[in-house]
């Protein structure tokens, strides 16, 4: 790796919201994955595309098995949500999972693949109930297991949050840290837009590791490595392999006292919209067909900072940021103690007229919260009765009661059902909540 100049890596969202909409009646439909209802109703809207996606989940394999056996390097992350594993799994698509574990479970493709961890219902975190943030963590890591082996799962180090979103409210991000730190996570990926330096500035060196300091009420830290997604949401930017050309225009740069070859990462939706279903097969084969082991090179994110780290720069020394928007919530708080944030916070909202908590995510233009009063309600409530009746007590938390509580606990928080806007989408957390309370008051 002497001949390295500069680096990137590419990462495929997926995901499929879980709906009660295996029936006519929402009351009693089944829970099934939305892919299914596209199957079945493809004369509706773009549910055309459904066996398009559904190719879209397994291709990836493909393309990996087809570069390696040119000797060639190929390099992908990959970032599946628990709701589309699960739902795959209960439509009967084995094949799709059995290919995914044919580049999961062979050792000779360890070093081309590198799974994500996410939230299992991709709840967006500032929008989720603290209690619940790591029940989902643990969710998607059981899920995981489950599908691809243990093992797998013990080389899963970074996480990819639903919508890209870092929580800006410092108690709820120092406990989403916490939780990750707590889950085995060693990295997450982050927007470049929703965090900044500790003096409030923007980030200048975008394209090297950073560490995100998270800090509490009662002054407690954690701290994270966060590797840095540039630009908003746009498909093309892995659709046509854009990291890679950035890349290729790109030189060693010396960071925090060591010369490294800078490292440029993109995520995307990987199956949604005409230019991933249609270019990127071919662009990212080109690529990496071009690539040699000097100049420009693909690398995942664990191999990268293993790069660094072997090259003498330890993760400690990384430059640190904050959440976009906290350096205004520190100018008020004066001294450590519980609910301290809260009221600096009351302060920062009479200075700044604009301030907002919620929208640290892929665009800075979307509330997760607001405008969702009669979902967000209900979701409160059913967390609420969840902890109260199974929290501190001696339950068998394997038992089908915990269990399906636990299910529609999770299915509640899906953003799918605020992302889509009223109508449908939101009857359909309504219905989940209210399944749910009724679980658990039986």
């Amino acid at each position: 790796m002497k001949n390295v100049q500069s680096s990137f890596g590419v990462a495929l969202h997926m995901h499929q919201p879980i709906i009660p909409a295996g029936g006519d009646d929402i009351r009693t439909a089944k829970l099934i994955s939305n892919l299914q209802y596209m199957m079945e109703h493809q004369n509706t809207g773009d549910n055309h595309n459904a066996p398009v996606f559904l190719n879209c989940y397994s291709r990836i394999a493909d393309f990996v098995r087809e570069l390696a056996g040119q000797g060639k390097n190929p390099r992908i992350m990959l970032d599946y949500s628990g709701n589309l594993l699960w739902g795959l799994k209960d439509m009967g698509e084995q094949r799709v999972l059995d290919n995914l574990k044919r580049i999961t479970s062979d050792k000779k493709y360890w070093g081309y693949v590198e799974w994500l961890g996410t939230m299992w219902s991709h709840s967006v975190v500032s929008s989720t109930p603290v209690p619940d943030i790591k029940l989902h963590i643990k969710a998607w890591q059981e899920n995981f297991a489950a599908v691809f082996g243990v093992k797998a799962l013990e080389r899963v180090k970074g996480f990819s949050a639903p919508e890209m979103h870092l929580p800006i409210h410092p108690d709820v991000c120092f406990e989403y840290v916490k939780a990750l730190k707590e889950c085995g996570y060693r990295w997450l990926m982050v927007q470049e837009h929703t965090i900044e330096n500790l003096d409030g500035s923007p980030i200048r060196r975008p394209h090297f590791p950073h560490k995100l300091i998270a800090k509490n009420s009662l002054g407690e830290k954690v701290e994270i490595t966060v590797l840095i997604k540039t630009q908003g949401s746009d498909n093309k930017l892995i659709g046509q392999m854009q990291p890679y050309y950035e890349a290729k225009n790109l030189g060693h740069e010396k960071y925090c006292g060591v010369n490294l070859p800078p490292f440029v990462t993109q995520i995307g939706d990987g199956e949604n919209g005409g230019v991933m279903m249609n270019e990127f097969p071919s662009a990212y084969k080109i690529a990496f067909q071009e690539i040699s082991g000097e100049g420009t090179v693909g690398m995942n994110v664990t191999e990268y900072l293993e790069f660094v780290k072997h090259a003498g720069l330890n993760e400690d020394s990384f430059m640190p940021v904050e959440p976009v928007s906290q350096s205004k919530i520190w100018e008020f708080l004066k001294e450590y103690s519980p609910g301290a944030v809260d009221s600096a916070i009351e302060k920062v909202k009479q200075k700044y007229p604009g301030f907002s908590l919620e929208k640290a995510s892929w665009t800075n233009d979307k509330d997760w919260v607001k405008g969702y009063k009669d979902i967000m309600d209900p979701i409160i409530k059913l967390s609420a009765a969840f902890h109260k009746k199974f929290d501190n007590k001696d339950i068998d938390k394997e038992g089908s009661g915990y269990r399906k509580a636990l299910l529609y606990l999770l299915l509640s928080q899906t953003s799918c059902f605020r992302y889509w806007g009223t109508g449908v989408w939101t009857d359909y957390a309504k219905e989940i909540c209210r399944r749910g309370m009724e679980i658990i008051n039986r």
